[in-house]
Parts: C-alpha cells; structure tokens; sequence
C-alpha cells in the first residue's frame, strides 16, 4: 500500500524500477495554468477553456478549476488537507494536469513523425492508433514531478508553452534545455493542484528546479492524482 507521504507528495523515495527507462528532466523552470484561465484574449493559445486536444475542455473538466471572481476564471492555493482538490467545483477529470511543448495531433509535421519519436508509440495500446489522427499518444499520459522533498504525479492535457514541436527537450536522452525562451524559459505548465503539491512558492509565477520524467500509468502509485484518472480521449473521442 502507498504511505501516506507518498500520497501527499512528500517522499524522495524512487519510485518502480521500470520506470527508469524514461530519462529525467532537471532543473526545469515551470509556471502555473488551470481550466478556464484566459491570459490573453488576443492569442490563439491564451484561452485555457480549450486545449490542444480538447476543444471541449472547460466542460468537460466540469468548469473553471479555481475560483470565479468578477466574471473572471482565476487561480486559488490549494493545500494537503484537501489532497490539493479545488475547493470551489467538483472536477469530472483530473486536476493534476500539466502540458509539455509537444503536441502530436495539430502539428502536421509530429503527427508524421511521432510513430518514430515517442517512446510508447510502440506499446500494445499505441500501435494501432499512430497513424490515427483523431487519437492523441500524448493525452492523459502519467509524469513523475518532483522540488525538492516533493514527489506528485500527473497528466499530459495540453500542449505547451510556447512550443509545440520541441522534441529534444521532450523526448531527448540527454537532459537538452527547452527552446522556450518566454515565461522565464518555462518547460510545462502545471495544474493548481499541483502547483501545491509540489509547495510552489508562487502561486501563479515562475517557479524553478523541478525535475520530470514520463512514466507508465502501472507505475503510478496511488495518491490524489489517482481519485480521478482521466479517460477521455478529447473532442473526438467522447
């Protein structure tokens, strides 16, 4: 059974072995987003009502992941006692939820390539679908995060920031920086819940040194990213 600091994501305690053959991440600068944040009205990625995979998102998420204020969609601390669940909605999917600069589906160029560059394209449940562009490989897939003392866990739901076909930085071996050069160089962004599980000292900002890795959901251990696991394929998937 998975301890109680492991589920609050307060262990440094390596997690299965089988998940080493995904390389880790350091030192990666990571800034805050959430469902139903809109940072800029005038861009086509400012609006967190849809994502790269989900048209759909706000609803089906099942509304703003914060709290709603004037009109507007926007962040709040989330704290242990909860689990790091919003304290405002009762969310139909995950919220601990990130994005990485890498989206396989609207990306002509990935979506022909991704067969060959994702590592899990090969697995029993992914070969089927690669040449499928109506399923994304990257979607709901599990990430180790850790700062500092705090191991959490989460899962791919959009694509981003700033970059979109970053493959090095994504899937490279050797720990290569991302091409992003906005948001102070920030490689993902992270979900509210995770933002305080992983005890980000700025609420929605710049928060750096975190380490990641991709593992296998069966390599997930049980915490409150797995109270609810996100399903759905997106818009066209149900």
């Amino acid at each position: 059974m998975t301890s109680l600091a492991v589920a609050l994501g307060t262990t440094t305690t390596p997690s299965s072995a089988k998940s080493t053959k995904y390389p880790w991440h350091t030192n990666i600068t990571a800034t805050t987003f959430w469902v139903g944040e809109i940072f800029d009205p005038n861009a086509s990625d400012g609006s967190q009502r849809i994502s790269a995979y989900d048209d759909r998102w706000y609803k089906r998420f099942g509304g703003c992941d914060g709290v709603r204020r004037n009109g507007d969609c926007r962040t709040e601390r989330r704290t242990r006692s909860n689990g790091y669940f919003p304290r405002h909605m009762k969310p139909r999917e995950n919220p601990f939820y990130l994005d990485l600069p890498y989206d396989d589906v609207n990306v002509t160029k990935n979506f022909r390539s991704r067969g060959k560059v994702v590592p899990w394209a090969g697995q029993a449940a992914y070969r089927g679908k690669v040449k499928n562009r109506a399923y994304s490989l990257m979607k709901n897939r599990w990430v180790e995060l850790r700062k500092g003392k705090r191991r959490c866990y989460g899962q791919i739901q959009d694509a981003g920031p700033g970059q979109y076909s970053d493959t090095r930085y994504v899937f490279g071996t050797k720990n290569q920086r991302p091409k992003n050069k906005r948001y102070g160089g920030a490689g993902m962004d992270v979900s509210p819940a995770l933002t305080g599980c992983l005890d980000f000292k700025s609420l929605n900002g710049i928060n750096r040194g975190v380490r990641w890795r991709f593992v296998d959901s069966r390599d997930v251990p049980r915490g409150p990213w797995t109270r609810v696991v996100t399903r759905s394929r997106g818009t066209n998937w149900g």
